[in-house]
């Protein structure tokens, strides 16, 4: 629609309440680019603000509506910065990486950066993911326990019939266990999915929809009443995920010489041991934290907006534990535990152009051979970075050099050069 007393006639509309935002397309067309142009417009005579950046977007929206926004009215850029080279020796990722962050917090990219570096000058990480499964876990009520615990056998028994529905309603969607809860007359069913290269969500919940058809059908008075039970557990903080485990369980381990510590991190193998056994042990018990680290969130956070990781599942996927030993050389033994890390290389965000590039920076865009290996290696890098992250956060801190950091990289500005 190119006239231009009709998008006049359609912006009054919106802003007036005669015409909901979510029916601009229709009215021109199904063109999404357009409808873009028009509910900016609208806010901006609602807000009575100008929408000058927002509207510098680079996408083609007709092929994000509905997959990836909805509504949409612009774009907001965060920066990218980059570390690295990060050395890393998994069974997927095996080579020297550059990390894309994307992050407003000054200082972030530079201590990566400097973690990196004290890394791969002593050797390098190993990465391993140790579990991979997504998990999905709807909730059913049943008339009693007695039933509760018949249809937990149920399930059992019915395991390679819904291990064909789940690869019917997507080849990549392999079931590979579950795991009965049972609260009075309450039944709550993890499921856990092997997905490939896709995050997976999307997957175990239509297959477990169909799952649920099956169960319902075949079991008497049992009734789901949420597809998601909050079992799963999907973005929230949660015990379950911490000790089981959900999406990628991954380790990251690395040797950091003592010349090197004391050379590029300017302390000692002793003090980050005490830093972290005093701050990441005893402060994180004391406060009842689900995971006992520094700041996996920074890390994980930076990478899942420069990848297009769905930015909400950062709250299990940065939990975690680092551990740290002196060894009899004198050497620094450091390792990260990421239990709960979900990630894709296809689907999602990762359709969107400059997170799809800040993917193929680090060679994981799309599906891997075999299925599921792209997003392991994936895995494998960002435990690395992590890593990275940790280390030179820790060493920040024996040292005391965390605030002059943040004061030289952070917060320049006005006011004789710091902002308040």
């Amino acid at each position: 629609m190119d006239n231009p007393n009709e998008s006049e006639e359609i912006l009054k509309g919106v802003v007036d309440g005669r015409i909901k935002l979510h029916h601009v397309e229709r009215l021109v067309s199904n063109d999404a680019n357009k409808a873009t142009e028009i509910r900016r417009q609208a806010i901006e005579k609602l807000s009575g603000k100008q929408l000058k950046h927002v509207s510098q977007a680079i996408f083609d929206f007709n092929k994000l509506l509905n997959l990836n926004i909805e509504n949409p009215i612009g774009a907001v850029q965060i920066p990218m910065g980059i570390s690295g080279p990060l050395r890393v020796k998994g069974d997927f990722a095996d080579g020297d990486f550059y990390v894309p962050l994307c992050t407003s917090e000054g200082a972030l990219v530079a201590s990566v950066n400097r973690g990196c570096s004290a890394i791969t000058q002593s050797g390098g990480t190993r990465s391993k993911v140790v579990r991979d499964q997504i998990t999905r876990a709807p909730v059913f009520v049943v008339k009693s326990v007695t039933q509760a615990s018949e249809l937990a056998n149920w399930v059992e028994d019915n395991f390679s019939r819904l291990t064909e529905i789940a690869l019917k309603a997507d080849p990549h969607c392999h079931l590979t266990r579950i795991d009965p809860y049972i609260v009075g007359n309450n039944v709550f069913l993890r499921f856990s999915f092997f997905t490939g290269d896709a995050m997976g969500m999307n997957m175990a919940t239509i297959a477990c929809d169909e799952f649920r058809k099956l169960i319902e059908h075949e079991n008497t008075g049992v009734k789901c009443i949420a597809l998601s039970g909050n079992m799963c557990v999907d973005k929230k903080a949660s015990a379950l995920n911490l000790i089981q485990g959900r999406g990628k369980t991954v380790v990251s381990e690395a040797i950091i010489k003592r010349q090197i510590i004391n050379e590029v991190l300017k302390t000692s193998p002793e003090s980050i041991f005490e830093v972290n056994y005093r701050k990441n042990c005893i402060g994180s018990a004391l406060s009842g934290s689900y995971g006992f680290n520094a700041h996996f969130a920074n890390i994980v956070a930076a990478i899942f907006l420069a990848t297009g990781q769905d930015a909400a599942q950062i709250v299990e996927s940065s939990m975690g534990i680092t551990t740290v030993e002196v060894d009899d050389s004198g050497d620094l033994y450091i390792s990260v535990t990421l239990p709960s890390l979900e990630v894709g290389t296809v689907g999602g965000g990762t359709r969107l152009p400059a997170q799809g590039e800040a993917l193929d920076i680090l060679g994981c865009r799309g599906g891997g051979s075999p299925p599921g290996s792209n997003a392991k290696k994936f895995a494998e890098i960002i435990a690395a970075s992590v890593l990275a992250g940790e280390l030179s956060l820790l060493s920040a801190l024996a040292a005391q050099h965390l605030a002059e950091a943040h004061i030289r990289l952070g917060r320049r500005g006005v006011r004789g050069g710091i902002t308040g």
